[in-house]
């Protein structure tokens, strides 16, 4: 897996969704400094304005401003967009990224991640338009997030048959407690065969996994109905956390990180201190990996979950 591991220059990611737009800009400027300094080059943004996420939010507007506030170039961090379904074929992916790349202020992302949906889709047609944009020079790759693993499958199996661009990534909901897609069957055996690589995505379940009783913002959907449960288990990870001498989100990260096909953990900060603190995953994941895997197995919540990505 190390070839995948490889597939983006930073193994942490900073994502966009309810993060620059709840921070004082000077101190977004200063975090992403930070954090492109310690190594901390992708950004996940996306523009939130289609279907659940229709929200009218300026994050990524706002994270446009704040690298060029920072005096960044353009070279020095990769762009993950997204591209949505639940307004598709009717807003398609041209025009979508004409005004997601306007909003942020450049020419072109370096990978996309084409979000989930409510009603099937017509697959073949999805790779056959994000390859257009691939030739017309608007990103380079493309991953799915937390598709139903046999339209997956579908999406592979025609990019290859057509000589096309194939998802070599996925951005799953995997944590501690939700596990079962991308440890299970469906996914992992693209995982094991280097396939796809993952991108591990709200990996602290909205804050409710670091102790959050009733986050202040919008937060991931709930697979499973499991929430309580994950409240119940913040205090076991915090328990476990200590025993190393970590924090809840060091241990959450580099439990992640123990995933071989992981090729980056995705997290949101909107604090100076919380961004040190995760970084302390790194660490904690080279000293302790095994450990870390056998002390959180009972946290694993999501077992009765389908593991195919269907609800």
């Amino acid at each position: 897996m190390d070839g995948q591991k490889k597939l983006w220059h930073s193994v942490f990611g900073l994502g966009s969704w309810n993060t620059w737009d709840r921070m004082e800009f000077d101190d977004a400027v200063a975090l992403i400094s930070a954090a492109v300094d310690a190594g901390v080059t992708l950004f996940d943004v996306a523009h939130y304005d289609f279907g659940p996420h229709a929200e009218q939010s300026r994050t990524d507007v706002l994270f446009g401003q704040a690298v060029r506030a920072a005096g960044l170039a353009r070279e020095r961090y990769q762009l993950c967009g997204k591209l949505w379904l639940w307004d598709y074929p009717r807003t398609g992916f041209a025009r979508q990224l004409d005004v997601a790349l306007d909003r942020v202020g450049v020419d072109r992302a370096d990978s996309v991640v084409v979000g989930d949906y409510l009603h099937r889709v017509d697959i073949a047609r999805v790779v056959i338009d994000v390859n257009e944009q691939i030739r017309a020079g608007r990103f380079d790759s493309w991953g799915v997030n937390n598709w139903v693993a046999d339209d997956l499958d579908l999406a592979l199996e025609f990019a290859e048959r057509e000589g096309l661009c194939p998802p070599s990534f996925a951005q799953l909901k995997y944590s501690v407690v939700r596990r079962s897609m991308a440890e299970g069957p469906f996914y992992g055996k693209h995982f094991a065969s280097g396939r796809l690589a993952l991108q591990a995505s709200d990996v602290f379940e909205g804050g409710v996994l670091l102790g959050t009783r009733t986050p202040a913002r919008k937060i991931g959907a709930d697979p499973g109905g499991i929430r309580e449960l994950v409240h119940q288990a913040a205090d076991m990870l915090g328990a476990v956390a200590a025993d190393f001498g970590a924090s809840r989100a060091q241990l959450a990260i580099a439990f992640c990180l123990c995933h071989e096909a992981v090729a980056n953990v995705l997290f949101g900060v909107s604090r100076m201190a919380q961004l040190t603190d995760n970084l302390g995953a790194l660490r904690l994941w080279r000293e302790h990996g095994e450990e870390i895997q056998s002390a959180v197995r009972e946290l694993w919540l999501d077992k009765e979950v389908s593991a195919d990505g269907t609800w």
